[in-house]
């Protein structure tokens, strides 16, 4: 019996959930324009600087599989409606923080929040679209609009900065919740699982206690080298991610079934989703930076720089659907890594960085960026039963999650720490609050502005020097990361 095709009805339900997609994603990356305003007027240490970016996720990715599992048992579009409400009035908190406490609140808030409108949207899509050339189209649509929106993060963040506060990346969010609330209730239809899996709030616990520790281990190891404190984390954050590992192995209905990851393919395409969305957050924590606080250009101007590589990203998604055609997901997924690695290489080889190299790098980028989101979601999907999709997409999130995590923790913090080493300054500048100032490539410049003389001069001659510096290790560290995902994509696809 041939499936019903989608409708104008349809299509505009699918309309209506590219915009808690379009939050979320936005949301990852949105701040990477914003974070010398906010380095300015908060005075963050580069600790708290990189908790800012990476809290959100953090949150989302620990929290989506739970949120998942609630929204099969109470309905999907009830708690679609839910964290939209949420979102909105966390980003509004955000959004006038006064200090870096409030701001790191509002972000861990926004996380909360978000982590209930992801795992809505894959299963409403399944929900929506019975015949499999309209879904795979969907899929496809949702996925651009996850790397889309990530790349469109920066370039909307820099125009909103040219015209207003930092705070006003936050305020976004308050329109799309205005318009998706009615949408929503007047095009989605309700969906939950008949069967659902009982909540497990220790389940919910361990997966939060093992991310949090291991990304603060992470950032604590490049800052202040193998100390306890580091030991410590680490320590917790295994011990928790073992006990979590442990309990869904044992639980007769677990949150979620680990045998999936016993599918070769699938597995595959989880850690190449994930490396991808690694990539992609380190290249705009660092090129944020590099374009506005090392080649001098406004937050404005820095996000045109980008808007090539965001069309390419959203592009190659689509174009990536109809080369299945012709070439093997395997074969496209690991030239989406080699792409990437390309694009660092171009930053990272280029002696003096200038606003064509990042135009060019970060197009290059977004060329295997597209292709890979777009293929990899596909695959889990298709890779695994229909009655285990909802599972499979709230991996598919998780994955997506951690990769922006990972980005900032990881390649940020090997930019951040070896900014730090190399970074050279008169012993009079070491005083009072300033002293945290250099911390930041931000802070650094904010101070060299009170010695308009040799001494600012020198100050920022060697901030510079030393954010270059930062610039070609993190890019030699992501082409590393980058070819051996292509291996892994090349040797785990191999009948995708």
């Amino acid at each position: 019996m041939t499936a019903h095709r989608a409708g104008p009805r349809e299509w505009a339900a699918l309309a209506v959930l590219m915009l808690p997609v379009l939050m979320v994603s936005v949301d990852n990356t949105v701040l990477s324009f914003a974070l010398p305003a906010i380095s300015v007027d908060l005075k963050p240490t580069g600790t708290q600087l990189l908790w800012i970016v990476d809290l959100y996720a953090i949150m989302l990715a620990g929290l989506l599989i739970a949120m998942g599992t609630i929204g099969d048992r109470f309905g999907r579009r009830r708690l679609l409606l839910l964290g939209t409400v949420g979102f909105g009035a966390a980003s509004l908190v955000a959004a006038y923080s006064s200090s870096p406490e409030m701001l790191l609140l509002a972000r861990a808030l926004q996380g909360v929040f978000g982590a209930t409108l992801m795992p809505s949207t894959l299963s409403l899509i399944r929900n929506v679209f019975h015949d499999p050339r309209d879904r795979r189209l969907a899929i496809a649509s949702w996925a651009a609009m996850f790397s889309g929106g990530a790349a469109l993060g920066p370039v909307l963040g820099g125009w909103l900065l040219g015209h207003a506060s930092w705070g006003s990346v936050f305020l976004i969010n308050v329109p799309i919740v205005v318009v998706l609330v009615p949408l929503a209730l007047a095009l989605l239809p309700e969906s939950r699982d008949p069967s659902p899996s009982p909540l497990d709030p220790l389940a919910i616990v361990l997966s939060l206690t093992a991310m949090l520790p291991l990304v603060f281990g992470i950032k604590n190891l490049a800052e202040h080298g193998l100390s306890d404190l580091t030991l410590t984390a680490f320590a917790g954050g295994i011990v928790s991610a073992w006990a979590l590992v442990h309990r869904l192995r044992t639980s007769p209905a677990p949150m979620i079934d680990l045998s999936l990851f016993g599918n070769r393919v699938f597995s595959g395409a989880i850690v190449a989703n994930l490396l991808s969305l690694m990539g992609l957050t380190g290249f705009l924590f660092l090129g944020a930076q590099l374009l506005q606080l090392v080649l001098g250009l406004t937050a404005m101007d820095a996000a045109l720089v980008l808007l090539p590589g965001l069309l390419a990203t959203v592009v190659a998604g689509f174009v990536a659907v109809r080369l299945v055609n012709v070439v093997s997901i395997r074969a496209l997924v690991t030239a989406s890594f080699v792409a990437s690695a390309t694009g660092y290489a171009i930053t990272a080889l280029t002696d003096v960085p200038s606003v064509m190299s990042v135009a060019v790098a970060f197009t290059v980028m977004g060329v295997g960026i597209g292709m890979a989101e777009t293929l990899t979601n596909d695959v889990m999907l298709s890779s695994v039963p229909s009655s285990k999709a909802g599972a499979a997409s709230a991996i598919s999130e998780t994955a997506y999650e951690i990769g922006a995590v990972l980005g900032t923790a990881v390649l940020g913090t090997v930019l951040t720490s070896t900014y730090r080493s190399h970074l050279t300054y008169p012993a009079m500048l070491q005083w009072g609050e300033r002293q945290g100032a250099f911390e930041t490539l931000g802070g650094t410049v904010q101070v060299a502005k009170h010695y308009p003389n040799e001494v600012g001069d020198g100050l920022l001659d060697s901030a510079r020097a030393a954010f270059d510096l930062g610039v070609q290790y993190t890019s030699a560290a992501a082409i590393v990361i980058a070819l051996l995902a292509a291996l892994v994509s090349w040797r785990t696809l191999k009948h995708a």
